[in-house]
């Protein structure tokens, strides 16, 4: 995987700002040949601004321009991984760095933190690029420097990527894609995003990562970005085992590489194309691919990538059984291995003498600079023990005249005080007399005002009083009417009770007498006539009692209302108590065990049931002021449970008597052999529980 760092040179436009106190014709001079080196070195004139700030750096004499020159090193030699040499003006840098907390002085310590941070990374040292990352930061963000706020954490995400805390990396580089004012950093940040999906192998998101950091090198031109791209995605596709579409890919990056002279991409698509026919077992083709490729890799100097060549050519060769090629071409491998060697030792020894004679050159610029400033401070010195002797006697003469000013300026003050003071005396006799005028007449005003104010204050405030005895009366005589009107309304349902149940008595009198007395009256005379002797005659009258017990068992039928016989029980008790909640303010539950057994349970128990539920709903209207009932009812064990509860007023159960609804009650339920237990206080609502016992006979409806 190609890893894409994305930043690495730092903008230093208009870095260099003169402080308010060093306003000199010298500063000045020295702030025009800072720029110049800046703007040489941003212009891509490396060298020339190398040999400048050289030069400089022994000639000027304020910290900020010393600093700024040391600065501009450290990003040179960063450029060319020269990284001791980078460090160490980094590090000198600082020295001549304030460390007040102004913005400026900030913001140069934020760039110095950026230079270390990338040296360290380069040197392969990543928790200290962390470490100055980090530093980077907490200054950038003191004073809102968004621009090395993203640079640094970047920086940061890179440095996490590097130690494979990919997390962190991953959260970081989404972090840096919102900063839209520098699409580097956001071009770059898509492509290491990609790379650390690849990493996970999430081929998707890595692809559309990659897809949209591609579309915006296009958006800039940015032939490199768009290389480095393609030449992750050709991997990926590499990897997913799509050999065809990793060939096209690299051939892609070799074409762009080709036209924008981006040598070392380029020679990395190549070998990268001898791996996937190495892959395909594809000998002889890896072969000639890495053939081509190895006149590049010598002509760019890159060894590591000659090694990777020639160790791939000895592998086809092998494959091919040409071991006199892969003698040769492992041969050529250990040579340039032995020159890798060597030539890390040459450039361990050059970095050595570089530092050395730096270290050399900045001790005679130190002694220089001492004795420089020995001889300032002798001139200066002199000169201001003249300027002192000037002003001790410039001093001495001012006092004098400062002591006869005073003396005046108190005779004055005297007399003036004097004067003052007479006429404040006027002032307050004036003062004292107005205001004894305008109190009394306020007096008088308020006298005139406020008496009849008063007056229609207590006559509307017994007004009020009345009113509210009114209301407080016509409240009392509504409830009563309220009261009045709902009983009647009771009287009206019981008489209308009483009427239906009467007809029905004259009814069932009726039925009995014509039909049940008929058949027993002839049943009688039949039974005592003597002459009955014959089987004929007794089975005659066995068939009228026959047909007696089925008019007797009809009418017992009759007396059933149609919806028990026709509808689930429990569904009808749901329907009843959704009724009640529907048409008062009332909340209803209800909830049955064993629905099934309780639907058929003899006809006749469900209606006393029914009634008994009507009874204990009507008395929670009437009486409890209750806004929820919750009714329960369980079949278990030929046990029926009936739990009623209601959050009612509730009462007390030693001075409350049984009135008609729980009389009603206790004689329907010792028809069915049932139990009542209830328990009320004043304030907490009621709960009833009732319980049928032997019910065997009675649980199953007739068929």
């Amino acid at each position: 995987m190609f890893y894409y760092t994305g930043i690495s040179q730092t903008n230093h436009n208009n870095n260099y700002i003169i402080h308010k106190d060093s306003i000199l014709a010298s500063v000045l001079k020295e702030k025009a040949w800072v720029k110049k080196a800046w703007a040489l070195f941003n212009d891509k004139k490396a060298e020339n601004a190398y040999k400048l700030a050289t030069k400089l750096r022994k000639t000027l004499k304020t910290n900020y321009g010393i600093g700024d020159m040391n600065l501009l090193l450290s990003d040179y030699f960063k450029n060319r991984t020269l990284i001791d040499s980078s460090s160490y003006y980094a590090k000198q840098a600082l020295r001549y760095i304030s460390l007040n907390n102004d913005s400026l002085e900030s913001r140069r310590r934020s760039l110095v933190y950026n230079v270390l941070g990338i040296n360290y990374k380069n040197r392969g040292l990543y928790e200290e690029s962390k470490k100055w990352h980090i530093k980077g930061i907490e200054e950038a963000e003191r004073y809102n420097e968004n621009e090395l706020y993203y640079t640094h954490t970047h920086g940061l995400a890179v440095a996490y990527n590097k130690t494979k805390d990919l997390n962190n990396a991953l959260q970081l580089f989404k972090k840096c894609l919102e900063y839209k004012k520098d699409k580097q950093i956001i071009s770059a940040s898509y492509i290491n995003i990609g790379i650390i999906y690849s990493e996970l192998q999430n081929y998707d998101l890595a692809k559309k990562y990659f897809e949209k950091g591609l579309e915006l090198s296009e958006e800039n031109n940015n032939h490199r970005e768009r290389a480095v791209i393609t030449l992750n995605l050709a991997v990926n596709s590499q990897e997913q085992n799509k050999p065809e579409e990793a060939i096209k890919l690299y051939s892609e990056v070799i074409t762009i590489s080709d036209k924008h002279n981006l040598d070392y991409l380029g020679l990395m698509a190549k070998t990268n194309i001898g791996s996937v026919y190495i892959d395909l077992q594809k000998y002889k083709d890896a072969e000639a691919v890495y053939s081509s490729a190895l006149p590049n890799a010598k002509k760019l100097g890159v060894l590591s990538m000659q090694l990777n060549i020639f160790e791939n050519l000895k592998q086809t060769a092998i494959e091919q059984n040409d071991y006199k090629k892969a003698f040769n071409f492992i041969s050529n491998y250990f040579n340039i291995k032995d020159s890798i060697i060597q030539l890390q030792k040459n450039k361990e020894i050059k970095e050595l003498e570089v530092r050395y004679k730096t270290i050399q050159k900045d001790k005679e610029i130190k002694l220089l600079l001492a004795e420089n400033s020995n001889r300032k401070l002798k001139l200066v010195n002199q000169q201001e023990s003249i300027k002192n002797l000037n002003l001790k006697q410039e001093i001495e003469r001012k006092k004098i005249r400062n002591r006869v000013l005073a003396f005046q300026n108190a005779a004055e003050k005297k007399s003036s005080e004097i004067n003052f003071l007479k006429k404040e005396q006027e002032l307050q006799e004036v003062k004292a007399a107005r205001q004894k005028s305008i109190t009394n007449t306020i007096t008088y005003s308020l006298l005139v005002i406020l008496i009849p104010i008063i007056g229609l204050v207590i006559n509307y405030y017994q007004k009020l009083i009345t009113q509210s005895k009114l209301n407080e009366k016509q409240r009392e005589f509504n409830k009563q009417k309220i009261q009045t009107l709902l009983k009647e309304q009771e009287l009206e349902v019981i008489k209308a009770t009483m009427k239906g149940q009467d007809k029905e008595r004259k009814r069932i009198a009726s039925e009995l007498h014509d039909s049940i007395g008929g058949n027993l009256a002839a049943i009688k005379l039949q039974l005592s006539n003597t002459e009955i002797d014959n089987l004929r005659s007794l089975k005659k009258v066995n068939n009228q009692i026959d047909d007696t017990y089925q008019l007797v068992r009809n009418i017992s039928h009759t007396l059933i209302p149609k919806k028990f016989v026709n509808n689930n029980f429990c569904n009808l008790l749901e329907e009843y108590l959704n009724n009640i909640g529907n048409t008062s303010k009332i909340l209803t539950s209800f909830s049955a065990h064993t629905p099934k057994q309780l639907n058929i349970i003899n006809a006749e128990l469900r209606v006393e049931i029914f009634k008994i539920i009507q009874e204990l709903i009507t008395n929670t209207i009437k009486h409890s002021q209750a806004n929820a009932i919750d009714l329960q009812i369980n079949f278990m064990d030929d046990i029926i449970n009936i739990l009623f509860e209601d959050n009612g007023t509730g009462f007390n159960q030693d001075i409350t008597k049984d009135g008609l609804g729980f009389g009603s009650i206790k004689n329907r339920l010792k028809k069915i052999s049932g139990s009542l237990d209830i328990d009320s206080r004043k304030g907490r609502g009621t709960i009833i529980n009732i319980e049928i016992t032997k019910i065997k006979n009675l649980i199953y409806n007739e068929v």
